[in-house]
């Protein structure tokens, strides 16, 4: 048992140092923050389907702040800090209660990335309402800036896992 918990913390500080390193390769950036990645959030959601949602939320939410600290900052404020690191990567461990087969899985990315968007939105209407255009309501505004780099971001992401899925399941990597 203690050789499996050695194996699980290894193969989550790989992830999150492959998270994070996925990040810095942009496609798309938006220009408050958030950004269209190479996959980046796949590493954590992997993760996920591996070890199960509970391991999942916890090494999203250490990813999230590993985010905070080495990636740039858009704002100090709690709920921020809270809502675009925190939670934001935690919510990407729910991925791994679908982890039987590859459209159940596909279906966690969505869901998983979906759970991350409502959370920036939360954050933009509490935190950045004040760029909202004056003729647009602060969640209307949020809801658009958010899906113009996570909406990307979940065909993205659901597109690598469609590549990575059989390889890693014949592999034994995923069960």
């Amino acid at each position: 048992m203690r050789n499996e918990n050695v194996k699980m913390m290894v193969e989550a500080g790989v992830m999150i140092a492959l998270a994070y390193v996925l990040s810095l390769v942009k496609i798309w950036q938006a220009p408050m923050g958030g950004s269209v990645t190479a996959g980046s959030m796949i590493p954590i959601i992997l993760f996920a389907l591996r070890w199960g949602y509970k391991k999942g939320v916890m090494v999203g939410m250490i990813y999230g702040v590993v985010q905070f600290m080495l990636g740039p900052k858009w704002s100090y404020h709690p709920i921020s800090i809270l809502f675009d690191y925190v939670i934001a990567f935690g919510v990407l461990g729910f991925a791994g209660i679908f982890k039987e087969g590859m459209k159940r899985s596909i279906l966690g990315v969505v869901i998983a990335i979906s759970l991350r968007y409502v959370c920036h939105v939360i954050s933009g209407v509490v935190v950045f309402a004040s760029y909202a255009p004056d003729t647009m309501s602060p969640i209307i505004y949020s809801l658009i800036y958010n899906s113009q780099y996570l909406l990307p971001e979940i065909v993205v992401s659901a597109v690598v896992l469609m590549f990575l899925y059989k390889p890693l399941k014949k592999n034994k990597i995923l069960s």
